[in-house]
C-alpha cells in the first residue's frame, strides 16, 4: 500500500479508508483558512509574471541562435526541455487568472491570461470554464473533468485492461505513459478524454456541440459561445504569427524554437494534474456518494523541490490548498497548506515519494476503478 501521509503527521501513517474518516463540513474547511489569505499582492503577482515571461522571453531567443543541424540535436533536446521547463511558469500564472487569483481587476487579470494561454495555444476562456468543472466535481466519476478514470465495468475501461493484460505490466506502463504525457493534453481540448461521463464524447473546446445533438449534461451551455469564439480568435491570432514565421524563417526553425518547448510544456501540465488527482490509495466517487469536501480532499501535494517550486510557483506542492479555495493566490498557498495540515493533519494528503517513482506507479497500476463495498467509493 501507497503511503499518502500528512508532512506534520508520522511518516507511518497510512491513509484512511472514506468509510472510516469523518469529513468535515465545507464551511469548517474554508474556515481554516483567513480571509487575508485571498488577498493580492500586486508586487508579487507582477513580479511573478516578469520572473517567468523574461526568462521564457530569454530562453526562447537563445533558441533562434541554435544552429538546425543533427550536430546540435543534443542542445536542441536541451533547449526543449529548459525552455518548456521555464515557460510552464506562464502556463500557471494564466490558470492564476482563471481562477481570479492574479490580480483584484478583472480586465487586466482577463487580459493577462488570455495572452499567456494563447501564446501556449491554450483557448482560455473555454479551459477556465472545463477546469471551473473540475474544480466544482472534482473526483466524480459523473461530473468530473480531467483525469476521470473509467469503471472496470464499462467497455473502456475493459478494453484497458485486456490491453495491460496482453501487454504485461512494463510495457502497458510505457504505453500509459507517452499516451498521457504526449497525447493527452491535445485530445482532452480536442475530444473532451478523461472527462466525466455525464458530458459525453466527444466534448471539443473549439466548438460548440452540433444542434439537437441529446447530451445529458452539456459541458459549454449555449450562452458560452462568444468566449469560445474569443478563445478560437486568440488561439487563431497565434497560428498566423506561427505559420509567418515558418514563411519568413523557415518551417523547421519555428517547429524546433516554438515546438519543443510547447511539448514539454504539455508534458509538465499532464504529470501535474495526473499525479494531483490519481494514485492507488486515491478514491473516487459516483454522485450518489461524492460530496464536494471529499473531492478536494482527494488532491495530492507533492515534493518537487525548490526550483521546480519557484519556476512553477508551488502549483504541484499546494494544490490540495488550491481546491479547497482556489482564489487564493500562490504566493499565499504556501500558508494556506500549512494551516490546513495543521487542523486536518489525517485528511490533507501529501505523498514523499520521488516524482519519477510515483508518476511510473500511476502508470503501471492505474487504470480503471472498481466499487469498494466497503465505503463505496471506486479504487484501483
Amino acid at each position: 500500500m501507497v503511503r499518502l501521509t500528512a508532512a506534520v503527521s508520522s511518516p507511518s501513517l497510512r491513509p484512511i479508508r472514506a468509510a472510516q474518516q469523518e469529513f468535515p463540513s465545507k464551511a469548517e474547511v474554508l474556515s481554516c483558512l483567513p480571509e487575508e489569505l485571498l488577498r493580492h499582492d500586486p508586487l508579487k503577482s507582477w513580479g511573478s509574471l516578469a520572473l517567468s515571461l523574461g526568462l521564457s522571453l530569454f530562453a526562447y531567443g537563445l533558441g533562434t541562435l541554435i544552429p538546425l543541424s543533427w550536430a546540435f540535436l543534443p542542445l536542441w533536446l536541451v533547449y526543449g526541455m529548459v525552455t518548456g521547463t521555464v515557460a510552464m511558469g506562464c502556463w500557471v500564472l494564466a490558470h492564476e487568472c482563471g481562477h481570479n487569483a492574479f490580480h483584484p481587476n478583472r480586465r487586466v487579470e482577463g487580459v493577462v491570461g488570455f495572452v499567456l494561454h494563447s501564446l501556449l495555444l491554450v483557448p482560455y476562456y473555454c479551459w477556465a470554464r472545463s477546469h471551473a468543472v473540475h474544480h466544482a466535481y472534482c473526483n466524480e466519476l459523473e461530473r468530473g473533468q480531467t483525469h476521470v478514470p473509467p469503471r472496470a465495468t464499462s467497455r473502456s475501461g475493459q478494453f484497458t485492461q485486456a490491453l495491460r493484460r496482453k501487454l504485461g505490466r512494463r510495457l502497458s506502463g510505457w504505453v500509459s505513459l507517452f499516451n498521457h504525457v504526449v497525447l493527452g493534453w491535445p485530445l482532452y481540448l480536442l475530444m473532451g478524454v478523461t472527462g466525466g461521463e455525464a458530458y459525453g464524447r466527444p466534448v471539443s473546446h473549439f466548438r460548440m456541440p452540433a444542434q439537437g445533438v441529446p447530451l445529458q449534461r452539456p459541458l459549454f451551455p449555449t450562452a458560452f459561445r462568444r468566449w469560445m469564439v474569443r478563445s478560437n480568435v486568440g488561439l487563431l491570432v497565434v497560428l498566423a504569427g506561427l505559420v509567418l514565421a515558418a514563411i519568413q524563417f523557415s518551417p523547421l526553425r519555428v517547429l524546433a524554437v516554438y515546438g519543443l518547448p510547447y511539448l514539454v510544456v504539455n508534458g509538465w501540465l499532464v504529470v501535474y494534474t495526473w499525479l494531483q488527482h490519481t494514485d492507488v490509495e486515491i478514491p473516487h466517487y459516483d454522485s450518489q456518494h461524492w460530496t464536494w469536501v471529499k473531492g478536494a480532499l482527494q488532491t495530492v501535494d507533492r515534493p518537487y523541490g525548490p526550483l521546480i517550486n519557484l519556476l512553477h510557483h508551488g502549483i504541484g506542492s499546494t494544490h490540495v490548498c488550491h481546491h479547497v479555495n482556489s482564489a487564493i493566490p500562490h504566493y499565499n498557498a504556501w500558508r494556506g497548506t500549512a494551516l490546513l495540515r495543521q487542523r486536518y493533519p489525517e485528511l490533507v494528503r501529501f505523498d514523499p515519494t520521488p516524482i519519477h517513482r510515483a508518476l511510473w506507479r500511476v502508470a503501471t497500476r492505474c487504470s480503471a476503478v472498481r466499487q469498494s463495498p466497503v465505503d463505496g467509493a471506486f479504487y484501483f
